[in-house]
């Protein structure tokens, strides 16, 4: 297909407002050229319905020229007709091939309707909205990452349409009626934009594999899921690792080997209130993990029995504060009818989001970080603690301060 040029703007479907809307904005009438492979593949395996559509349009061709009640200039002039110009239409596009469009066979695909809108609630955290918010992040920032495209275009109407790359400057100020499409060449990725009601709308993204993009988008990101706050943000360390006692240090460079050669890795540290097992986790996600790709999900008593992994992400931290009082023992009273520690064991087993996983897919070599703390493991449920679940433990002692 050749690159797009001026059409006839007098065809039914620039005279719609909407279509002058989008040409005013700075879109122009996408012409469909003649591609001669294309045309002899219609002509080799499709020969009766082309000489029909041929003949029907020389048939109306013919009447417009031999109306006897009118002159033959008037009939010369109805060749142009709307109706006329409709049907070459029609049969032009069936000679040639429509612009390209995203192939819906690729394995990766990312979507997000944005802006994001949270329902608010006072019986729930709001961890879908937050799990958009990250997504949506993650969708604009590969944008970003992408630049401007090598071709857009905009199908409504039954018209195709594109916009001058070079006048392009940012995708919120791109006039959207229809379906948007652009595609980066180099990276081998499509974008298709839908617009839906109220001026929302819904970003794509179509390729054979996002995954370099998506550790490249989410970077330095972190979650945090919490009934006092919630939201999308960098890690915060404020005590560096070398801060630490020294017997603290060695264990964190057991944990750093185990990261990197493990797929899944559950760490669990526990002491007396005030011995830095916090700020060890939040140190150990600045300095080693964020580094390795990882995104951080920092999740309360609330969120953890509400949550999945995200499946579009490779490497995944997940960071458990006072796990003690969420997978308490379940032969105690305490924890009757508490499901949060069934959610802790299928989290460590990884029966909750590998149980089934596209061979191809993302999950199939998706890598899982837990890092736990308690003040004791005595209330823990001995399930939590077998051996294949918890890989590293350590008991922190000294009184931890700056």
């Amino acid at each position: 297909m050749a690159s797009g040029n001026f059409g006839h703007e007098d065809a039914s479907g620039y005279n719609n407002p909407q279509s002058r809307g989008l040409l005013g904005a700075g879109w122009r009438p996408l012409n469909r050229d003649i591609d001669w492979g294309f045309l002899w593949h219609i002509v080799s395996t499709d020969t009766w319905e082309l000489s029909r559509k041929a003949l029907d349009i020389a048939s109306d061709i013919a009447d417009a020229l031999g109306r006897n009640e009118f002159t033959w200039w008037a009939n010369i002039l109805n060749v142009f007709s709307e109706h006329t110009r409709y049907e070459l239409d029609e049969f032009w596009n069936y000679i040639t091939p429509e612009p390209p469009a995203p192939d819906y066979r690729f394995k990766d695909v990312l979507n997000i309707e944005t802006p994001v809108a949270q329902l608010v609630s006072r019986t729930s955290i709001p961890i879908d909205y937050v799990l958009n918010k990250l997504q949506e992040i993650t969708i604009l920032k590969i944008l970003e990452l992408l630049g401007k495209p090598d071709i857009i275009t905009q199908y409504y109407l039954e018209r195709y349409f594109y916009y001058p790359v070079e006048r392009f400057v940012n995708w919120e100020r791109l006039e959207t009626i229809g379906t948007v499409f652009a595609y980066w060449s180099k990276y081998g990725v499509w974008l298709q934009i839908d617009r839906f009601d109220r001026g929302r709308k819904q970003y794509t993204l179509i390729a054979q594999n996002l995954a370099p993009l998506i550790n490249k988008a989410t970077y330095n990101l972190a979650v945090i899921l919490s009934g006092y706050k919630s939201r999308v943000g960098q890690v915060h360390s404020q005590f560096p690792i070398r801060t630490f006692p020294a017997d603290i240090q060695s264990f964190t460079d057991t944990v750093q080997q185990a990261i990197l050669d493990q797929n899944q890795l559950a760490v669990l540290v526990y002491g007396d209130p005030g011995t830095g097992k916090t700020a060890w986790t939040q140190a150990v996600a600045k300095e080693i993990l964020v580094p390795l790709g990882y995104v951080i999900f920092i999740l309360d008593h609330d969120a953890v029995e509400n949550f999945v992994p995200p499946s579009y992400l490779e490497r995944i931290c997940i960071i458990i504060n006072e796990a003690d009082n969420l997978a308490q023992n379940r032969a105690s009273l305490a924890a009757q009818g508490n499901t949060k520690t069934e959610h802790i064991l299928s989290l460590l087993d990884g029966t909750l989001y590998q149980s089934v996983v596209e061979e191809s897919g993302i999950q199939s070599q998706q890598k899982l970080v837990i890092l736990m703390t308690c003040n004791t493991t005595e209330r823990l449920d001995p399930a939590v603690l077998r051996k294949g679940r918890v890989d590293l433990m350590y008991e922190f002692h000294h009184r931890f301060v700056e």
